[in-house]
């Protein structure tokens, strides 16, 4: 690993020196992603009787069929393809104070789904078959703060869960290690405060979907000075915590959703042709295959398949003022894949090719809302070591207490909450989703909220 010292990507470092580095670090490798067949697969292979799709060490992750029945929603039956990844990576972020002030250990890292290629991702962003060397790689740098016996004090340690629409039962271990000691600095790594983070947030495609996760699961307070800039919120919060509980509870409970794993070529209405699978309306995503060469990752040149969506998908948490309390509107779903079936996303959370006929709960408050409205709208990439150009547009959309389109009794499955109980809910798994984590970090990193 190339090193630089502390200082050159330290506290003396603002966002013009971040700029430099990254531009560097732009020109510095040539990266090629592109579609095959899959035929073309290398170390991947096409099961001729299941039509699955599995890696020939049978570590990674398989591409398989699941079949659904729901009791709710505007769909009862459906299958599909899925990405079954049941082992556990690693998402970890460093943290060492300079000054008194934390600084977090970002890494410029290259994913073959990423849209621009480059994106800004945790200290280690590692599946387990990667750090445990299946793919007979290269080691991952400062996978030693992550693994026990491990340096450094551990602030943030939790199972999350990721997309529960194209993963089945996938969860990463996201953790935040402060150390003391002098950290090597590779070349494609930079220390950046939250308040450089947050102001890196409003660029699109820049902060990868990893980093998000991570940083939203961080202990207040941020950093020394960093503080909210609304009054401080009420524990309590609309309801108490008990009914919080109580109210996700009864809608994990009234949700009965069956999952039953089957055979990739047995998904109905989805065509598979030489280099993709597809639905047949055109809606929801698609499964190909890329090859891939990039000299900065553990093996330099690969084949995969990855989930490509049909277009970019709107995520927005609505947020109203009430008595100086901020609150967000808070959506109990159900996905397929998740482990206990229903998480707490955000407001409003969809694809529009996959809303043909209409779509959900208040997303025509954010079609009409007018631009000065938006605390923060910034697009940004999914994971792009499985999803190829998976874009959505987050956003934050500040309403009037007795905004129209929101009634005053809401649906059984939204509930207002503030900022302060829904990150306290971080502390735990399995109960806020992948997309409402990356608009928890925006709301605290950007715009300054708690």
């Amino acid at each position: 690993m190339s090193k630089t010292s502390e200082t050159l990507s330290g506290p003396e470092v603002g966002l013009d020196g971040f700029h430099s580095w990254w531009r560097e670090r732009n020109e510095a490798h040539r990266f090629t992603v592109s579609r095959i067949p899959f035929d073309e697969f290398t170390h991947w292979s096409v099961d001729p009787a299941s039509g699955d799709i599995r890696h020939d060490s049978g570590r990674f992750f398989t591409v398989e069929g699941l079949r659904v029945r729901s009791e709710r929603g505007p769909v009862s039956s459906w299958s599909q393809p899925i990405i079954n990844q049941p082992e556990i990576g690693i998402l970890g972020i460093l943290v060492k104070r300079f000054h008194g002030v934390p600084h977090y250990l970002l890494q410029c890292k290259m994913e073959p789904g990423n849209v621009n290629v480059l994106q800004l991702s945790p200290t280690v962003q590692a599946t387990r078959s990667n750090y445990t060397r299946a793919h007979r790689g290269g080691h991952v740098a400062y996978l030693d703060y992550f693994v026990q016996p491990r340096p450094g004090r551990v602030l943030v340690d939790v199972l999350q869960s990721e997309h529960g629409s194209w993963f089945l039962r996938k969860r990463n271990r996201n953790m935040v290690v402060e150390v003391e000691e002098d950290v090597p600095v590779g070349a494609n790594f930079h220390w950046l405060t939250a308040e450089q983070i947050g102001a890196l947030l409003r660029i699109d495609n820049l902060v990868n979907m990893d980093a998000r996760t991570v940083l939203s699961c961080l202990p207040l307070p941020l950093a020394p000075g960093f503080e909210p800039t609304v009054p401080a919120l009420r524990a309590a919060g609309p309801g108490t915590d008990t009914e919080l509980h109580s109210w996700f509870t009864e809608i994990c409970a009234s949700h009965s959703v069956a999952t039953e794993s089957i055979p990739l070529a047995e998904v109905d209405r989805w065509e598979r042709g030489p280099d993709e699978i597809r639905h047949e309306a055109g809606h929801h995503f698609k499964v190909v295959a890329v090859s891939v060469e990039a000299a900065t990752r553990e093996v330099h040149r690969w084949t995969q398949p990855l989930f490509q969506p049909c277009g970019i998908g709107v995520v927005a948490f609505l947020l109203r003022r009430v008595a100086g309390e901020v609150q967000v509107l808070a959506h109990a779903r159900a996905e397929p894949g998740f482990v206990d079936v229903v998480e707490i996303g955000p407001t409003v959370q969809y694809q529009p090719s996959s809303y043909p006929t209409g779509a959900p709960p208040f997303a025509d408050v954010v079609a009409r809302a007018p631009a000065h409205r938006f605390l923060y709208d910034t697009v940004l990439s999914e994971e792009g070591g499985r999803f190829l150009n998976a874009e959505n547009r987050y956003a934050v959309l500040e309403i009037d207490e007795n905004d129209p389109g929101v009634p005053g009794e809401l649906p059984e499955d939204y509930r207002w909450l503030t900022l302060s109980q829904l990150t306290g809910l971080l502390a735990h798994r399995n109960y806020v989703n992948v997309q409402a984590r990356t608009l928890v970090s925006a709301m605290r990193l950007t715009l300054g909220l708690s």
